[in-house]
């Protein structure tokens, strides 16, 4: 078994995505999605592990993030829900378990809504399925600083609020990746991100989701646990699974925590 990915471009409906591959291609697939302004990069712990476990794992890098290419903005929550249905089809994948974190978690709920044919099951981690209003103006706040200095100038506000400044002090070594592919991320693809959250509307028909449904959130990620637990009780028989000590990438600051509660969901 090959122990690093295989990177494929594939045409998705707006522009072409990098689908990083992991594991065996006979294998049952997980599709993995990240945060806004991070790459698939940010899933290699855990697509390693799965990969050792037996799965075929595919890292999706979003439209204008990583090695995907930038389709003009605006785009919407169902374009994004597409691109990841456009990588089954082109790999002739019927039916794939979904990970998505942050803006990839946001996905997921239109996958488990409209395409719940293509699922086997949900794990959905720091994510909500709405956008509300308070939230709308700093992301026009954001959109208009990529727009003037590059999405490099997102970077200290956003390691901050992913992490805190004591965890970036401590770990350099797992928040440079990130800070880079902030610095990477195609400014269209932010814009493009950023007012698909804006447009998030799901959560009135998150009680149709009926793929088995795991939600994992960081204790310390401001709004998320509670939207989380909320979130729980609408879905029919999801889990909550709560990382202690971590904020809005539990897998990345504290990945063994992480990791137990996704092998966890698996397992299920």
């Amino acid at each position: 078994m090959n122990d690093q990915p295989r990177l494929q471009m594939i045409p998705g409906p707006a522009a072409r995505l990098a689908v990083h591959r992991w594991g065996d291609a006979a294998a049952p697939a997980v599709l993995m999605s990240h945060s806004i302004l991070a790459s698939s990069q940010m899933w290699q712990a855990q697509a390693a592990l799965l990969a050792e476990r037996g799965w075929q794992v595919l890292c999706v890098d979003t439209r204008g993030h990583g090695q995907s290419k930038a389709p003009p903005p605006p785009y919407s929550m169902e374009d994004l829900a597409a691109d990841n249905i456009s990588v089954l089809d082109a790999l002739g994948i019927a039916k794939a378990h979904y990970v998505g974190l942050s803006l990839g978690g946001m996905t997921g709920f239109g996958l488990g809504i409209d395409h719940a044919e293509r699922l086997l099951s949900l794990c959905l981690c720091d994510a909500r399925a709405d956008s509300p209003t308070a939230t709308r103006g700093m992301w026009n706040e954001r959109i208009a600083a990529a727009r003037a200095h590059g999405c490099a100038s997102l970077a200290a506000v956003t390691l901050e609020r992913w992490f805190g400044l004591p965890f970036i002090a401590q770990h350099t070594e797992r928040v440079a990746p990130l800070e880079a592919a902030i610095g990477e991320t195609a400014i269209e693809g932010f814009v493009g991100c950023a007012q698909a959250i804006q447009g998030l509307d799901a959560l009135p028909r998150v009680g149709q989701i009926r793929a088995p449904t795991t939600f994992i959130v960081g204790a310390n990620d401001g709004p998320f646990p509670e939207a989380m637990r909320a979130l729980q009780a609408l879905v029919p028989g999801a889990k909550l699974e709560v990382i202690a000590d971590a904020g809005h990438l539990p897998n990345i600051e504290q990945p063994e925590a992480f990791n137990a509660a996704l092998l966890r969901h698996f397992d299920r």
